[in-house]
């Protein structure tokens, strides 16, 4: 048989609630690889094996006392959680040297829901300050890395959650996605990476998001583990059971549009164009048509959404006397939420909910939409901030100073992230193309599909007909 991280997440699970491994074993076993792998990648910040172990002989207690009858959806599934999401009784840092290192009180919903769903807490993963970036660096643990590239970034903010999968260290994980941090990592580390629609997961957390951005979805290694994560996600779906049935021939839009590209002109990368042309030959040979769909964007999105995506940190509690301990972006842009008047947020919104409206009836001219994954191929460890830590040195060396420029960077790098979030529809990113030639060979390159709502078990089906 092959090592358990080498399994996919549903076989892994059917193990389990088989009976064929036992909740410690699969736990002790994650464990072992995150303490043998984890000092290269740094995916994760904090480690709990005595609390996993504990929740793990709980689970085989369970399991001795009801056999497979009544077992729950993730029984004995080792998980990790974005180090922005409370776990009861370990630190919630936040990526941030400015805020107070002190245990959660509580889970936050997204943990219950799944450890009611039966699965196992190992720790929290790496994640940039206050999730606001498209990297997984901070000042507080080692930087997130690519497991295909060490030297590259694993994406962020579920970047320690991607690169945890990607490497082993985890069957799958969730994440959660307020600008593309599900599907920015998913596709940096060769991932499936779904983002369901707004309102379909209801633990999403909604304090400092007044645009209603950010949504929990899975990262896995294929749709199969994605569609059974999302049903753990969404109790009272069948994700799971739907995914082998055949979606109907589809009619799917092709742009390189983006409504960040008045503010900060991008070039795609010929990898980028390389991993659409392989995503437009996978969709024609499964029996879809495809045709180019320019998309017109109003070029006021760029400062509308900085200004809802930056508020909650304006809000932040954070006492003055730590301030200095924020990085360069996180400093800038809170103190430009701080000096931002409640009209001119309010203003920023009413014109996201316009810009929903616009760009959801022109996607509405098409089943499905498409567009690479990234701009450019997974960027260099420090490469965003300029800290150069990219050949393993940690702590880094004092961040420059220059938010702005960080900032645009992150834009070129994804610039079709965020107004999927904006509009609330359901979007999937697939691991079609590697720069080597073939899977696991070279750089992992990727395209996205966005639907409109309600259509995760349509993205999921797609997904799995492309054998993904």
């Amino acid at each position: 048989m092959a090592e358990l991280h080498e399994l996919p997440a549903l076989d892994l699970r059917n193990l389990l609630r088989g009976g064929t491994v036992s909740a410690a074993e699969a736990t002790a076993h994650f464990l072992a690889r995150i303490s043998q792998q984890n000092p290269l990648l740094g995916a994760f910040i904090t480690v709990t094996p005595d609390q996993a172990m504990e929740r793990a002989r709980t689970a085989d207690d369970l399991h001795s006392r009801t056999g497979t009858e009544d077992l729950p959806l993730l029984h004995g599934m080792p998980l990790g959680f974005k180090d922005l999401t409370d776990v009861a009784g370990v630190v919630t840092t936040h990526g941030s040297a400015a805020v107070e290192h002190k245990p959660a009180r509580a889970d936050a919903p997204l943990v219950a829901l799944l450890t009611e769903a039966g699965a196992v807490s190992l720790g929290k993963t790496q994640v940039p300050e206050f999730g606001l970036t498209a990297y997984s660096e901070n000042r507080i643990a080692p930087p997130s890395r690519n497991p295909f590239a060490p030297s590259r970034s694993s994406g962020g903010s579920s970047g320690g959650s991607a690169a945890a999968v990607a490497a082993g260290l985890l069957p799958f994980a969730p994440g959660t996605d307020g600008g593309g941090s599900v599907r920015i990592p998913a596709a940096a580390c060769g991932l499936v990476g779904l983002k369901p629609g707004r309102g379909l997961v209801a633990a999403g957390e909604s304090g400092g998001d007044p645009a209603l951005l950010v949504v929990p979805g899975p990262l896995a290694r294929n749709a199969k583990d994605a569609a059974l994560m999302l049903d753990a996600m969404a109790p009272g779906n069948e994700y799971l059971a739907g995914i082998g049935q055949e979606p109907p021939p589809l009619r799917i839009g092709v742009t390189l549009d983006s409504p960040w590209s008045g503010t900060f002109p991008f070039s795609l990368e010929p990898e980028a164009l390389d991993a659409l042309r392989a995503g437009e030959r996978l969709l024609e040979h499964a029996g879809h048509t495809l045709a180019e769909a320019p998309v017109r964007y109003d070029n006021r999105y760029p400062d509308a959404f900085t200004t809802a995506w930056t508020a909650g940190v304006g809000s932040a509690r954070i006492s003055p006397s730590r301030e200095a301990l924020l990085a360069p972006l996180t400093r800038t842009f809170r103190r430009r939420a701080q000096q931002r008047s409640p009209a001119k947020l309010a203003e920023a919104l009413a014109f996201l909910r316009q810009f929903q409206h616009d760009t959801v009836a022109q996607y509405g001219q098409w089943d499905l939409m498409m567009m690479p994954a990234l701009a450019q191929t997974p960027r260099p460890v420090g490469w965003f901030t300029g800290t150069g830590h990219g050949g393993g040195r940690w702590p880094a060396v004092q961040w420059p100073g220059d938010a702005d420029g960080d900032y645009r960077k992150q834009c070129e790098y994804a610039p079709w992230s965020s107004m999927v979030n904006v509009c609330g529809l359901p979007a999937i990113t697939l691991p079609v193309h590697w720069t080597g030639g073939s899977a696991g060979s070279g750089l992992p390159m990727g395209v996205q599909l966005v639907g409109p709502m309600g259509s995760e078990a349509l993205l999921l089906q797609v997904a799995h007909q492309l054998d993904f």
